[in-house]
């Protein structure tokens, strides 16, 4: 959904249960790690268009919500602009990136509340006395649904970036081309990330936060235990092209 929000920023981030007992579950859980769950309105279902929907406060700032029987759209969306399609199939839309001071409590709120699994994580010096730490969670195939970069400071933006995964590695090189002829920035062109294996790049979208568009990334298989420490982002490229 992509509507006019308040601010330049992620207003809500919604995950759908897979039914009603894994909708119950999740709320339950949520409430029994200390969070507060509140049931949404009739309006609030009807424009999500779900049968039903809980919502509560992540400690990073936005509202995240639960959903369960989500609506079929009467015809599979399409684009020719993207003519393989978007990978979604099973694992959601993409995935999403916050930024936050209330790193430990945004960690707990993932495993213990909405009970998401680490994947994996990045630890690394960007420049002398620059610490980056960034935590990856899934809870499906996709190696990474939600990941946390550690904040120094409150930032502007609470989104970092939102990704899209293409079926065909050709259509990141058309999305690139068209973002390069846009004239928006390009803070990262195309590289290979090291521990999802994503052949990516990176757009700053006019709010401010960054788009990323992929394909290829390695996915969460049975009995996952890669979870462990990065020292790079990229195994290759992801360079700065060119500032918003």
């Amino acid at each position: 959904i992509v509507e006019p929000g308040p601010s330049n920023d992620a207003t809500y981030l919604g995950f759908e249960a897979v039914d009603d007992t894994a909708f119950e579950t999740a709320t339950r859980r949520l409430r029994t790690a200390g969070f507060a769950v509140y049931e949404g309105s009739d309006d609030e279902r009807a424009a999500r268009r779900v049968k039903g929907l809980a919502h509560t406060m992540a400690p990073w700032g936005v509202r995240v919500e639960l959903v369960q029987g989500l609506e079929d759209a009467p015809v599979a969306y399409a684009s020719p602009l993207m003519p393989h399609g978007f990978l979604t199939s099973g694992v959601g839309f993409g995935h999403a990136v916050f930024a936050t001071t209330a790193f430990d409590e945004s960690h707990a709120f993932l495993t213990e509340g909405l009970g998401m699994a680490q994947s994996d994580w990045v630890e690394m010096e960007l420049a002398e006395g620059i610490e980056l730490e960034v935590r990856f969670y899934h809870c499906n195939p996709r190696h990474h649904t939600l990941a946390l970069a550690k904040a120094p400071f409150e930032l502007p933006q609470r989104l970092h970036h939102l990704m899209v995964e293409t079926n065909s590695r050709d259509d990141v090189g058309a999305a690139f081309d068209r973002a390069w002829t846009s004239g928006l920035g390009i803070p990262n062109g195309l590289g290979l990330h090291d521990n999802d294996r994503m052949f990516s790049f990176y757009v700053t979208s006019p709010a401010g936060f960054l788009v990323e568009v992929g394909h290829g990334a390695r996915t969460i298989t049975d009995g996952w235990d890669d979870n462990r420490r990065y020292e790079r982002i990229s195994v290759w490229g992801h360079q700065p092209l060119r500032q918003a």
